[in-house]
């Protein structure tokens, strides 16, 4: 079987891809390697990726059927991990266009390609961001999730939607994996662990929505792997799935853990929680216990210690 790891070279892409070369599968890997962070980055995590042989890396658009297209025919791809996405709530606000180019557009040239080819399962990365302001709590995934507050958490409920298409009109395998708050070792250096962890170290201001009085439920990286490998696995039809943590804490607590961790205090400063984002995250993960077999195991604080550590060799702390 050769798996086709969409955005590969990212943080949740990368750590997949890697999970999938241990256990002996063969990898496609497929990035565009853009500046939304820094490329040297992504390109460190293909490096690393490059050194199994049953690993090809390409370099690519999404957004580019033709190559697409290829892909599938040549590698001969029977599953799809589709990982790469514009990301980010605030910076889509401003960028729309994009935005639903890459996530809409790029989500349907590889359903379209998956469809020709007949693939065994087709997963797709959504966001808890769909959920938006919801007075539901836990967000399950019964909730009708149609009052997105962002362009990025709208292109992902739409990418789902198109998604259910190509379930029926071609009996296409596919499930919608909503991720929250994934953090971890070697994470995007855009999010808040990252950007909390490097201001122990510089006294960078961090601004907290609320005081900090805000609640995301954080999943660490090698939960949401194991979530996403169990989904590879056990095709469903179609299935929209939260794969989350079930544990929110105030981002205030957060940022105690980390400067508890790391013995420095980080300079904060409280400012008005912007429009796009939402109160809490909070996920209700039932229906991945039961129908992926999915036992998150790592708590914030244990999660945060290894991302420490790993910070800390990183930095040569």
């Amino acid at each position: 079987m050769t798996y086709l790891v969409t955005g590969g070279g990212g943080f949740i892409g990368g750590h997949v891809a890697e999970a999938l070369l241990k256990r002996g599968e063969r990898a496609v890997v497929l990035d565009n390697f853009n500046d939304y962070y820094d490329p040297a980055i992504k390109r460190r995590t293909a490096e690393r990726l490059s050194h199994y042989k049953s690993c090809a890396i390409i370099e690519g658009d999404i957004r580019d059927a033709a190559l697409v297209e290829g892909l599938f025919a040549e590698q001969g791809i029977t599953h799809v991990a589709h990982l790469a996405a514009m990301a980010g709530v605030r910076e889509s606000v401003e960028q729309a266009r994009l935005y639903m180019d890459v996530n809409v557009t790029g989500t349907m040239n590889l359903l379209e390609a998956a469809k020709t080819t007949q693939i065994e399962q087709f997963v797709l990365a959504s966001t808890s961001s769909v959920y938006g302001r919801t007075n539901q709590l836990p967000f399950v995934e019964t909730d009708s999730a149609d009052r997105p507050l962002a362009s990025y958490p709208a292109s992902k409920r739409a990418a789902e939607l198109l998604a259910h298409t190509y379930h029926n009109l071609a009996g296409m395998n596919v499930t919608c994996l909503r991720f929250f708050n994934v953090y971890g070792p070697a994470g995007r250096p855009d999010m808040m662990p990252w950007r909390l962890l490097e201001a122990t170290q510089t006294g960078e201001e961090i601004r907290l929505f609320n005081g900090g009085d805000i609640r995301r439920d954080w999943t660490y990286i090698a939960d949401t792997v194991k979530g996403v490998l169990a989904a590879l696995d056990i095709p469903l039809g179609y299935e929209v799935i939260n794969l989350g943590c079930g544990a929110p804490i105030s981002l205030l607590d957060f940022v105690d853990i980390i400067e508890r961790r790391a013995g420095k205090s980080i300079n904060t400063v409280s400012v008005p929680t912007p429009p796009s984002d939402p109160p809490i995250t909070y996920c209700d993960n039932s229906k991945a216990r039961e129908l992926l077999g999915f036992e998150p195991a790592v708590s914030v604080r244990d999660g945060l210690q290894r991302t420490w550590e790993w910070y800390r060799a990183y930095r040569g702390l």
